[in-house]
């Protein structure tokens, strides 16, 4: 077993090298930058008002949830242990300006996480009940004509499923289950019998039933999290700006790290910010898809506000607590798992620090589990139709309870694999797609700059211009 897992280590290591994943996303998320005239700086703003506090589109129609339970959706897969282990990780493994670099890919990545749900939502369908399926799966195909785009397409599609196991459910699980036991002294059994039952009782309801949950449980979770930070910093405030200092100096010269290796701390940064906001990687392209909205243009500025939340708050929270507090320095890579603990630990009274962070730990990991079981089950639709999307929900909740008692060492490298190889085809994509993503996003931008446009209006500047939602809203592929 042991040599297995080096083989996965080593496969992991060159899929999410400097040769592979890491420039192919940071090209692509370049090319989209520019041919989208840096919409991520440009728009931000209007699309923070549109996914914050517009919670539906007037008039919008054709999903089967509001954008806003879309976006929180979508968050609630992103936001998970990346968040608190990943980027401690990151810093251990890279240095504090690891944490500059998962801002460059966070920066980038918004640009990435736009164009992927305005394809889902650009090129969406409906299954034979009638719901709303929409992705990589199903863009790749229709938008790229042809024997490629439909290999791209399956070859999303399968390692999408495989991939909802690992990084989406069991790796999820393990990291509540360890964390409720090592603070709370709860055996993980109980841990992962508790979270199988929870995970079953909301996902059986499908989308609308995540929906539901997510749009008041992820805004809850995420702001107690950043209240937690805003005390530790409020505590240490004479060290903050030497932080960003450390951040920002050992992001070009890699001194922080043994042997001062700069490639080590991009890589580090790059790879880590990646995961944990998943920009083109075409997950959060499926929850885009199931929004109801009057375009795809502006579903896809709602969703480019998740790569902000995820990375420019939640990130920098953990990653500005760990270095604040220096409980970085001197610590070994085995220590990511509790380093933020520790962090709020040395500033707030008794335990409550490593308690505040193992429960929003927990309420991130739980979260992710529940968004990557409807990723997970669109795509299984899509490959064996949507008889067996019910099954899939109930092995995926089994399977929670397997992940939280079972050592996942092996699981956590396949995980790795599987998310970098769902990846690829997915960036081919985009890249193929680039020109078409900023010629419909200029035509929509130029009649609606400031999204505030109502759906007749759209209709109108619509007319004759091919790109309408309910053009695609036809059952196959």
């Amino acid at each position: 077993m042991d040599s297995f897992n080096s083989v996965l280590e080593t496969i992991s290591g060159w899929v999410w090298g400097p040769w592979c994943l890491i420039p192919l996303l940071f090209v692509t998320g370049v090319i989209l930058t520019w041919r989208l005239r840096g919409i991520q700086i440009t728009k931000l703003i209007p699309a923070l008002r549109l996914a914050l506090f517009v919670r539906q589109d007037k008039d919008a129609e054709g999903g089967d949830v509001s954008q806003f339970q879309a976006l929180t959706t979508a968050l609630a897969a992103t936001v998970g242990t990346g968040n608190i282990v990943g980027v401690a990780t990151a810093v251990l493994m890279g240095g504090p300006g690891a944490i500059f670099w998962m801002w460059v890919s966070g920066f980038f990545g918004m640009a990435s996480k736009y164009s992927e749900a305005f394809l889902a939502v650009r090129y969406r369908t409906r299954d034979d009940k009638g719901e709303i399926s929409g992705g990589p799966q199903y863009y790749l195909q229709r938008g790229i004509k042809g024997a490629g785009g439909k290999i791209l397409a399956l070859t999303f599609s399968v390692f999408a499923v495989l991939a909802s196991f690992g990084i989406g459910n069991m790796t999820q699980a393990n990291a509540i289950s360890a964390n409720m036991e090592g603070t709370f002294n709860i055996p993980t059994w109980v841990t992962g019998g508790v979270l199988a039952i929870l995970a079953l009782l909301v996902l059986v309801g499908g989308i609308k039933s995540i929906g539901r949950v997510t749009e008041r449980f992820v805004p809850f979770m995420i702001l107690v999290y950043v209240v937690a930070t805003i005390v530790l910093l409020v505590l240490n405030a004479g060290d903050i700006l030497p932080a960003f200092g450390l951040i920002f100096s050992d992001a070009f010269t890699g001194q922080a790290v043994a042997g001062g290796a700069l490639g080590t701390v991009i890589r580090f940064g790059m790879a880590r910010g990646i995961f944990s906001n998943e920009s083109g990687m075409g997950s959060a392209a499926i929850a885009a898809a199931a929004a109801k909205t009057t375009h795809p243009v502006r579903q896809g500025l709602v969703s480019m506000t998740q790569t902000f939340i995820d990375t420019m708050i939640v990130v920098t929270c953990t990653g500005i607590a760990i270095v604040t507090t220096g409980v970085w320095n001197g610590a070994d890579s085995d220590s990511a798992g509790t380093l933020t603990g520790t962090s709020f630990d040395t500033s707030l009274p008794g335990q409550w620090g490593s308690i505040i962070v193992t429960l929003c730990l927990a309420m991130f990991a739980f979260s992710t589990i529940l968004g990557w079981c409807y990723y997970g089950e669109r795509n299984v639709e899509r490959l064996v139709g949507v008889k067996w999307v019910l099954p899939y929900r109930v092995l995926f909740s089994l399977i929670v309870f397997v992940g939280a008692t079972t050592s996942l060492s092996v699981v956590w490298n396949v995980a790795d694999i599987l998310n970098g190889l769902m990846a690829i085809p997915n960036l081919i994509g985009l890249i193929v797609m680039s020109g078409l993503i900023a010629r419909e996003t200029k035509y929509y931008l130029d009649n609606d700059p400031h999204l505030r446009a109502n759906k007749q209006e759209i209709d109108t500047f619509m007319d004759g211009h091919p790109g309408g939602i309910d053009t695609y809203e036809t059952s196959g592929v």
